[in-house]
């Protein structure tokens, strides 16, 4: 009796994990291309980030001795940029020859306080004074890329109108804030990142009966 053939033998079926890796070559550089994806994404945002927080600080001039100046005209001395948030400090006596100086206002920029504050064709730089009690002194326009800019936020009579407000005020274009044709977005950016940085001032570095 001759001897029974051998049984076949089954194969596995295909777990998950062994389908998963069974691609052919094109298949496999796809999906390592996706796992990459997410790392790319991450690495790239993070360094446009960094480009633009770089590029914004390139026209904002370290010590702009005539703006402030402008600003606080009586002030005898002015402290380097610094601080959290940044900002320079108004002294109407050199705090170096009197060391228990107190500071009669405050400067800074718009852009270092609300970065995320961008008009119609990007930031406007605009350095902002404001005394002890929240009061603004002044305002300039540093820099800015809006195409209509010659005409809305550039003229000196657009900064002009800030001078004398509270940070308390609404800031409301076509109110409070001149409005200008075919310019809003321009001008309504730069009235609210005037009102939002000057309340952060308020809050965090003016003296707590200041801001009651």
């Amino acid at each position: 009796m001759s001897a029974a053939a051998p049984r076949p033998t089954r194969r596995p079926a295909p777990t998950f994990t062994r389908r998963l890796y069974n691609r052919c070559p094109e298949q496999e550089l796809l999906v390592k291309t996706l796992k990459r994806t997410p790392l790319a994404l991450i690495a790239l945002s993070l360094g446009c980030g960094m480009a633009v927080a770089a590029a914004e600080r390139i026209f904002t001039t370290p010590n702009p001795a005539a703006e402030l100046k402008r600003l606080f005209p009586a002030a005898a001395a002015f402290s380097p940029l610094a601080g959290e948030p940044l900002h320079f400090k108004a002294f109407a006596a050199d705090p170096k020859a009197n060391p228990p100086a107190a500071p009669i206002g405050i400067a800074f920029w718009t852009t270092d306080l609300v970065p995320q504050e961008h008009g119609y064709h990007g930031p406007i730089h605009i350095l902002v004074g404001m005394d002890m009690t929240g009061v603004i002194t002044g305002a300039v326009v540093t820099y800015d890329s809006e195409p209509y800019g010659y005409f809305s936020v550039e003229p000196p009579k657009f900064a002009a109108q800030f001078k004398g407000k509270s940070f308390r005020d609404p800031f409301r274009v076509g109110a409070d804030v001149d409005a200008v044709s075919r310019a809003s977005i321009s001008i309504g950016s730069a009235a609210r990142a005037i009102r939002d940085s000057t309340r952060i001032v308020a809050r965090q570095l003016l003296p707590p009966e200041a801001v009651k």
